[in-house]
């Protein structure tokens, strides 16, 4: 972390009033925020805030910091503004779940990189929420609802959940017709979101919530597509993870009309004092791109 997000932390925290809400301008934990405050203390060998249960109080030091760390920040976004030039360059880090970013992200970087030869580019491709500005992401594709509001978020698409299973295992089984009807087959499912075993379904306007006992668990969504094509059971997966498979008519798709709501995808930033070239026309490249690629089966 370089020396001026510490300033712009003790700036946040003097104009928000207290650590949890500078956390959430900057997009940080209210953990990070404590680390980087107590950091800058040591550094300028001072208290810089004075701590109750009910307000934090900047002290003499504290206030000439701030005084000089908002003249010195407001220099770097001159200084920034002014080495702006026309042509996007330096090095970008991108993170995506795995099976989203092989598929449909890897492939938009390289484009990206080919119509921006002066851009380098890292992709991280986890299916955890990488902490983006601990971790020093860029941007990243979160599926599902965002729980951090602080974040900058572009609306990609949405996809689905959606269950499958092969021709060969519906011509012996049989074809449920409701999610009740599950409880009598042989059901394969991911360990990776939940453990409880559990599917939501689309009941009217209402969600159900059913659970099951699944003759199979496994951790990794291409292993559990697998056997589902091999016949073994029935699975359910995001839309975007069974596409391919669908088009090849390895699988069918189950249940339509039972389907839970789309999740929404997005393209999120952290929220920050300065966007360079290179992010900003990444963001406005991914965001064309991707929405061709986020719509619900």
């Amino acid at each position: 972390m370089d020396r001026f997000d510490e300033l712009e932390v003790l700036v946040a925290i003097l104009d928000t009033g207290s650590m949890a809400a500078a956390a959430r301008k900057l997009g940080r934990s209210p953990a990070a925020v404590t680390r980087v405050l107590g950091a800058l203390e040591a550094r300028a060998g001072a208290r810089l805030l004075e701590r109750s249960t009910r307000r934090l109080t900047p002290t003499e030091a504290g206030l000439r910091l701030a005084e000089q760390a908002r003249r010195l920040l407001a220099d770097y976004e001159a200084a920034l503004d002014a080495e702006e030039t026309s042509t996007p360059r330096g090095l970008l880090r991108i993170a995506a779940p795995n099976v989203f970013g092989r598929r449909h992200v890897a492939p938009v970087v390289t484009r990206f990189l080919s119509a921006y030869p002066d851009v380098q580019a890292e992709l991280l491709l986890s299916d955890r929420n990488v902490d983006l500005i601990e971790e020093g992401i860029d941007a990243a594709v979160r599926i599902g609802p965002l729980t951090n509001l602080s974040l900058v978020a572009r609306r990609l698409g949405e996809v689905r959940r959606v269950t499958v299973a092969s021709p060969a295992y519906l011509a012996r089984r049989g074809t449920p017709a409701t999610p009740a009807d599950l409880s009598t087959h042989e059901l394969i499912m991911s360990t990776s979101v939940r453990s409880v075993a559990e599917w939501r379904f689309r009941s009217g306007a209402h969600e159900q919530v059913v659970r099951y006992s699944p003759r199979l668990r496994v951790n990794d969504v291409e292993a559990m597509l697998s056997s589902a094509c091999d016949g073994f059971g029935i699975a359910r997966a995001l839309s975007y993870q069974v596409e391919p498979l669908l088009r090849a008519g390895s699988l069918q798709r189950l249940l339509r009309d039972y389907e839970p709501e789309p999740l929404p995808v997005h393209l999120v930033l952290p929220s920050s004092r300065h966007m360079p070239a290179r992010l900003r026309a990444f963001v406005d490249f991914a965001v064309k791109e991707l929405r061709q690629d986020s719509a619900p089966g």
